[in-house]
């Protein structure tokens, strides 16, 4: 595990992330990853197309984070595919992923390009992502769809949280005091 990430865009370093020496980087100038997020072993995030990452993000090892896709290029293009630049390839998929603060995602997940995911939400193991999630959701399956909503969820843990203080949405304690 490396402790600490210097990131390229916004030129901080943040001390409390951490990242699997195992986890490959692909096009670092284009991953905005926040502090306090953990990415665990063997996972791949393809920063083609831009990725970021919110604060006290986990991403579960074997995951993976893809912004481009070449199924239809490659098919299309057959033996020119490696001599044409990525943006005059016909069938090329280039698309942004943002992923919301303190998300969690399960292990072995697949997010695709183009990708929303809003804050607070939670990833099953397993789950294909593709598409806009609002926070809060709970998204499980291939393809994945909401399940549920987290703060259902919190609402049966809030009742055994000792230091309500360090609980990450202090709105939410607010409604259920």
């Amino acid at each position: 595990m490396v402790y600490g990430f210097y990131n390229r865009k916004t030129k901080k370093f943040f001390k409390k992330t951490r990242i699997s020496s195992s986890t490959v980087l692909i096009n670092k100038n284009n991953i905005d990853i926040a502090d306090n997020v953990w990415i665990g072993h063997y996972c791949v995030l393809d920063g083609i197309g831009g990725i970021k990452i919110g604060k006290g993000v986990q991403i579960a090892s074997h995951s993976c984070v893809y912004t481009h896709s070449s199924q239809n290029a490659i098919r299309m293009m057959g033996d020119k595919y490696i001599d044409i630049p990525a943006e005059y390839r016909e069938g090329y998929i280039i698309k942004n992923v943002e992923i919301g603060d303190f998300t969690f995602i399960g292990t072995s997940s697949i997010i695709l390009p183009g990708t929303i995911i809003g804050k607070a939400c939670l990833i099953g193991a397993g789950s294909v992502v593709n598409g806009y999630f609002p926070d809060f959701s709970v998204i499980v399956g291939n393809p994945a769809i909401i399940k549920g909503d987290t703060r259902n969820i919190d609402k049966r843990l809030i009742i055994n949280i000792k230091n309500k203080e360090n609980y990450y949405n202090p709105e939410f304690l607010k409604n259920k005091a």
